[in-house]
């Protein structure tokens, strides 16, 4: 059985730094776009960044220039590095990967339970 399990979230004050940290484990064939996405209380969730296993990286306009989004292609970890924090930033952080799991035939969407991010002074 396939989780995607995140680390990393907290309670920041404005212009901090928090480095996020998602592991996917279990019976993994291969992994393509791994990512994050967020949602604010009353609000959708939304893109956040996401990585190819190529390192092609993609930013929401809100947060580039500000977050960093990186990859371990043998660790299966994704990780998320957001600086300069403001308050809206403030979410339930989700990392996503688009995998395959051994013996499966097609590649499916797989999410975390989420990690908090509260920044605030």
């Amino acid at each position: 059985q396939v989780q995607l399990v995140e680390s990393g979230g907290g309670l920041v004050q404005p212009g901090g730094s928090l480095r996020l940290s998602c592991a996917a484990s279990g019976s993994i064939g291969a992994i393509r776009t791994m990512g994050w996405y967020r949602q604010a209380p009353g609000n959708q969730r939304e893109l956040v960044a996401t990585i190819t296993g190529g390192g092609s990286a993609n930013y929401a306009d809100a947060v580039k220039g500000r977050f960093t989004i990186s990859r371990d292609n043998a660790k299966n970890t994704v990780y998320l590095q957001m600086n300069s924090l403001k308050p809206e930033d403030t979410a339930v952080y989700y990392c996503y990967a688009d995998l395959i799991p051994f013996g499966s035939v097609r590649f499916d969407d797989y999410w975390g339970r989420g990690t908090q991010v509260t920044v605030s002074s």
